[in-house]
């Protein structure tokens, strides 16, 4: 418990001082810009106001970003709420500053506020950016995490285990499980291979487990089966001992902007909204596609005209491949991509179908013999996807989106895979940005499911970046 509290408070005087050191530097080089070194001027007439306006506004921006939580240890390493907190508490500030000039009619210089916003704010996400990166490289050696306690059936905290291993970054250590009502107490999970602390349905039995496993957080995860009044009488006793209590509900692959909760007599209702992509979002996301393709285009044209150079010197024509695909709503599309196989290699697949590296349905091969030489140089750095960007000019595809499938493939879909053809398959999405062929067919999957149930613009444009990262270090491209 010492060293949780010891990792928690180190990154929280960290944040303090490095919050400190970004708005003064922001705040300072305004002034300096907009006023000079020796700046003497007169506001209302006192002279210097200026100067103890940055300081005021040093300060009041160093205690906004403190209100607005931004430095709590439980959204610190994964997810967007501290960037949400840091961006907010800034730009109220400003927000304040301009109503207080509006109405007591101060002649605010806009150049001076001009820079501080902007300058700030970029420093401090990138700070917290920096610091992120530096905890995350803790997390994964094990340091800097909170010790969990997982509470509930037996199957739940298996899952509920393996999901928060697979997400280490996040900054959870699962120490031990404890199943309410179990008929057997074995001294290991099986699944997940945590001790099992206890199965007596009380909170004093639960308390006592926690000291044993030395943690630091409880997370009730579903098939709890404890009384509600045994739940609050928990809650009570961690609040006194300042221990952390997760809910974990059943839900998998949900985005928070579609979570929200309300409490209704006293219970907290988690309302769990229904994905669209009509009307006005279907419309941003074409007119997105069209726009960020069109001008895609005119910069690669140099670089596809030089592919195709070497494409066709390298093992004549043609220069494109064409290759029936599976879009939105099970319609078919030619997809366009540069050649890097030899002329036959359609015909010679069946052939090779044993030796696949593939992950389930789909064929691959890491040392395909149907791959040419420049072909192995285009795969490397998805070259060959270049043309794919007509696709998405033209509609049959979206910048981002599921894989697009084989008519095959899409034969052997189960139901619940056919959720991917809702959308139109993409030049580039999830599964490009988390290990492209080196996945297995689930997690290609659960990818490809996820992004269909919580599309939105600002995601796509975080995988587009992502996508960037992902080519250049060409992790799974073969």
């Amino acid at each position: 418990m010492k060293e949780v509290r010891d990792w928690r408070s180190k990154c929280s005087r960290q944040l303090r001082i490095v919050d400190a050191f970004v708005v003064t530097w922001a705040v300072a080089g305004a002034y300096v810009i907009r006023f000079g070194w020796a700046a003497d001027f007169v506001v209302a007439g006192e002279e210097g106001v200026y100067v103890w306006l940055s300081i005021a506004l040093v300060a009041a921006w160093w205690i906004m970003l403190g209100a607005w939580n931004s430095r709590q240890s439980r959204i610190l390493g994964a997810g967007p709420d501290e960037y949400k907190r840091v961006a907010a508490a800034s730009l109220w500030l400003f927000g304040l500053v301009a109503i207080v000039s509006y109405v007591l009619r101060l002649d605010t210089a806009r150049g001076y506020v001009g820079v501080a916003l902007p300058a700030g704010l970029f420093g401090l996400l990138l700070a917290r950016w920096l610091i992120r990166q530096h905890l995350n490289v803790n997390r994964q050696m094990g340091q800097s995490m909170s010790r969990l306690l997982l509470l509930g059936g037996p199957s739940a905290v298996a899952h509920l285990a393996r999901s928060l291993r697979t997400a280490r970054h996040a900054g959870y250590l699962p120490v031990a499980v404890y199943t309410p009502n179990t008929s057997e107490l074995s001294s290991v999970e099986p699944e997940s291979g945590l001790p099992v602390v206890g199965n007596s349905p009380d909170a004093k039995s639960i308390v006592a487990a926690i000291e044993v496993c030395r943690a630091d957080a409880v997370a009730v995860s579903a098939g709890v089966q404890l009384h509600p009044q045994t739940l609050r009488h928990l809650g009570w006793e961690l609040a006194s001992r300042n221990i952390g209590l997760i809910m974990a509900p059943a839900l998998t692959d949900i985005a928070g902007p579609r979570i929200h909760t309300q409490q209704v007599a006293g219970l907290p209702l988690i309302h769990v909204t229904t994905p669209t992509l009509e009307g006005g979002q279907r419309v941003a996301k074409r007119l997105f596609d069209v726009v960020v393709s069109a001008l895609l285009i005119v910069v690669s044209l140099p670089v596809m005209a030089v592919v195709a150079a070497l494409i066709r010197l390298d093992d004549g024509s043609p220069v494109l491949f064409k290759q029936d695909r599976v879009g939105i709503e099970g319609a078919r599309f030619q997809m366009f991509k540069f050649r890097s196989m030899v002329v036959d290699a359609e015909s010679r697949l069946d052939s090779l179908k044993e030796s696949s590296d593939g992950n389930g349905l789909l064929f691959k091969m890491k040392e395909d013999p149907r791959v040419t030489s420049i072909g192995r140089l285009l795969r490397k750095f998805s070259l060959d996807e270049l043309p794919q960007l007509f696709n998405v000019f033209r509609g049959s595809m979206s910048l981002v989106g599921p894989r697009p499938p084989l008519p095959a493939e899409v034969e052997a879909y189960e139901q619940d895979v056919r959720r991917r053809l809702l959308v139109k398959p993409g030049l580039t999405g999830l599964w490009q940005v988390s290990g492209r062929s080196n996945l297995s067919w689930q997690d290609s999957v659960r990818l490809d499911l996820y992004y269909v149930e919580n599309w939105s613009l600002a995601g796509d444009l975080l995988i587009l970046i992502k996508t960037f990262r992902a080519v250049f270090q060409s992790s799974g491209a073969y």
